[in-house]
C-alpha cells in the first residue's frame, strides 16, 4: 500500500497502471479479468490524483516518463514510443477526425504542448513548451510556437 500511495512518483505509478492494464487486456481467464479490473481501478485513482486523462487504451512504449503528470491528456488512439519524456499540461489528441498522433522514441514534449490530429513525431524530436503541433515533425527536428514552426537539427546532429 505504501508504494501505491507514494506521491513522489505519481507519474511512474500512472504509467505502471496503464502498462499493466494493457498487459492483461488481451489475456483470457478469471485471473486476467481480476488483474485487469485492479489495474484499471488503480489507473482511475492515479488519474484523479494527478488530474490527468491518460486513456489506458493508448499504446505506450517502454520507460515513458511523466515527471509532472498533472493535466496530461492522451487520446485512446495515440501511440507513444520508448523513452519519451512528457511534461505537465500536455495534450496528445485528435482534431475533428478519428486519427490521433504517433510519437516516436526518445521524444521530449515540453509543458503545455498540444499535438493534435493525424501527425507523426519522429524519433528524438523535441516539442517546445506551449507549442501547438498540427503537422509532422521529422526525426531530430524541433517544433516551437503557435502554430508550431519546425527547426532543423544543427549540422552534425542528424
Amino acid at each position: 500500500m505504501q508504494e501505491m500511495l507514494n506521491f513522489r512518483y505519481m507519474g511512474t505509478a500512472l504509467v505502471k497502471s496503464i502498462s499493466a492494464y494493457n498487459r492483461y487486456k488481451a489475456r483470457q481467464g478469471i485471473t486476467a479479468r481480476v488483474l485487469r479490473k485492479y489495474w484499471k481501478l488503480r489507473h482511475l485513482l492515479w488519474s484523479v490524483i494527478t488530474g490527468s486523462e491518460f486513456d489506458p487504451n493508448a499504446t505506450i512504449g517502454e520507460r515513458l516518463m511523466l515527471p509532472h503528470p498533472n493535466g496530461v491528456i492522451v487520446h485512446a488512439g495515440a501511440v507513444i514510443g520508448d523513452d519519451c519524456l512528457i511534461m505537465q499540461q500536455v495534450t496528445i489528441g485528435q482534431l475533428s477526425d478519428v486519427h490521433a498522433p504517433v510519437i516516436g522514441s526518445r521524444v521530449y514534449i515540453g509543458a503545455g504542448a498540444k499535438i493534435l490530429g493525424k501527425v507523426v513525431i519522429g524519433n528524438e524530436a523535441r516539442i517546445g513548451a506551449n507549442a501547438v503541433v498540427l503537422c509532422d515533425v521529422p526525426a531530430n527536428w524541433t517544433a516551437v510556437g503557435v502554430p508550431a514552426r519546425l527547426i532543423p537539427p544543427k549540422s552534425g546532429q542528424a
